[in-house]
């Protein structure tokens, strides 16, 4: 069965409150859940902003997978797996593209880093790469081992639930990037008929020169419109 599921910090959370930078948004698949406004006092929408990121981030970080999750942080999908942490998987070079799945070849995973180096020093955002088959994967660690913060999206390119293409957004990306990419992102290269005519890394490939053609793009109404 094919899931789809945006894990996302409403907006109370990641543009008012100032907080430790944590992931903000998730998008894997077909089908978006959209945010609805929330009319909290400060005090309650503080403390609820804070369980809501600490259970999203490690529900994202246990698993590292698309997990489907409604907006108070319940309703765990079925395909949700134990978590895991295996800080043994991760180089001891520091790299910015982990494929502990094997889909890419050293001279993909070279042309990825460099591209995603080229991106940092032009616009500031931090791309990640981490190809994976679960369980096989380092999961929790990941996020240390990388620094994640709020200018961080972390690929995790997972083919477990037949959508390859799951993206963790950090609340800065989201303030520039339409959240709508990361779905037609996804439909465009990580449905299931797309990876296996081309393979696991033809799909990884072309989402992140699709990622670093959209963070290029002048913020605007119509930025980030077209998957290229």
């Amino acid at each position: 069965m094919k899931l789809m599921a945006i894990l996302f910090t409403p907006p109370q959370c990641s543009r008012t409150f100032s907080s430790p930078p944590l992931f903000n948004n998730h998008v894997a698949g077909e089908t978006t859940l959209s945010p609805h406004s929330l009319k909290l006092k400060t005090s309650s929408a503080e403390n609820w902003c804070s369980r809501f990121r600490s259970k999203s981030l490690s529900l994202v970080f246990s698993g590292a997978l698309a997990l489907g999750l409604s907006l108070s942080g319940v309703g765990i999908a079925e395909a949700a797996k134990v978590g895991v942490n295996k800080p043994e998987l991760l180089p001891k070079e520091f790299t910015s593209v982990i494929d502990v799945a094997g889909f890419l070849s050293d001279g993909q995973e070279k042309r990825i880093a460099e591209e995603i180096s080229d991106l940092e020093k032009d616009t500031g955002f931090k791309l990640r790469v981490l190809a994976q088959n679960y369980p096989v994967t380092p999961g929790l660690a990941i996020k240390d081992y990388w620094q994640v913060d709020d200018s961080t999206i972390v690929f995790v390119a997972d083919p477990t639930f037949g959508n390859i293409l799951n993206f963790n957004v950090g609340a800065t990306v989201d303030l520039d990037i339409p959240r709508s990419f990361w779905s037609r992102l996804a439909g465009k290269y990580g449905n299931m008929f797309y990876w296996k005519e081309k393979g696991e890394d033809a799909s990884i490939e072309a989402a992140v020169m699709a990622i670093s053609s959209c963070l290029r793009e002048p913020v605007g109404a119509n930025n980030c419109a077209e998957v290229y």
